[in-house]
């Protein structure tokens, strides 16, 4: 799947994942549910450079290289794993506004509130103004997210059939788009996820998430 920066527009740059879906550089979004890590590796996959990926120290649960080579090669990844709760939002902002890695991915035991969101969209904004391209941020939640005041927030899960590996995405809240639900396939590796829309279907089917309030 053919992956490039949009033009720059008043919007800013935008990675475009195929689909429909888009993620704003310079801005962070969430990504939760139970294939969270599948989610943030197809975004890594798609992108060029370096990973900083940030998880707990004290979380027994690691990235298997084995695993991660079905989305990307797993030599571009720089993990950090901070032993205090506060550090991991530390770390993630500070590379932000460094600005030299395209990706940081922060595997978090649950929502950050909203100043620390606020910090790392500024930090990331003028990671920018230092690299020349925004750098991505993405926070990885537990279950249902709802970290608030990000730009997007992603449910991904598991819906495999057999030996055929699917996922349902969600897209359940964006700045200005709708609620939206995707079937996510991956027909061979590196070649990113297909994303098709249920015929006739654009909201996402989940009461709960077409109306969770804009934070």
């Amino acid at each position: 799947m053919p992956t490039h920066l949009l033009p720059r527009a008043a919007e800013g740059p935008r990675i475009d994942l195929g689909g429909g879906v888009r993620l704003a550089l310079g801005r962070v979004h969430e990504g939760c549910g139970m294939a969270r890590r599948t989610l943030a590796l197809w975004v890594a996959g798609q992108m060029q450079g370096p990973v900083l990926w940030i998880a707990p120290s004290w979380i027994a649960d690691r990235m298997n290289p084995d695993g991660m080579l079905a989305f990307a090669d797993p030599a571009r990844f720089l993990f950090v794993t901070p032993a205090r709760t506060e550090d991991l939002l530390w770390c993630a902002e500070e590379a932000l506004r460094a600005g030299t890695v395209p990706l940081v991915v922060a595997d978090l035991p649950g929502p950050p509130g909203l100043t620390a969101v606020r910090r790392m969209h500024l930090a990331a904004e003028n990671g920018g103004k230092r690299s020349g391209t925004p750098p991505l941020g993405l926070i990885l939640t537990p279950d249902d997210g709802g970290a608030p005041g990000v730009e997007t927030r992603w449910h991904m899960a598991p819906a495999h059939e057999g030996e055929q590996r699917f996922w349902r995405l969600e897209r359940r809240r964006a700045r200005a788009q709708p609620p939206q639900g995707w079937t996510a396939t991956q027909t061979r590796a590196r070649a990113g996820l297909e994303l098709r829309a249920p015929a006739g279907i654009s909201p996402v089917d989940n009461p709960g998430a077409v109306g969770q309030p804009a934070h």
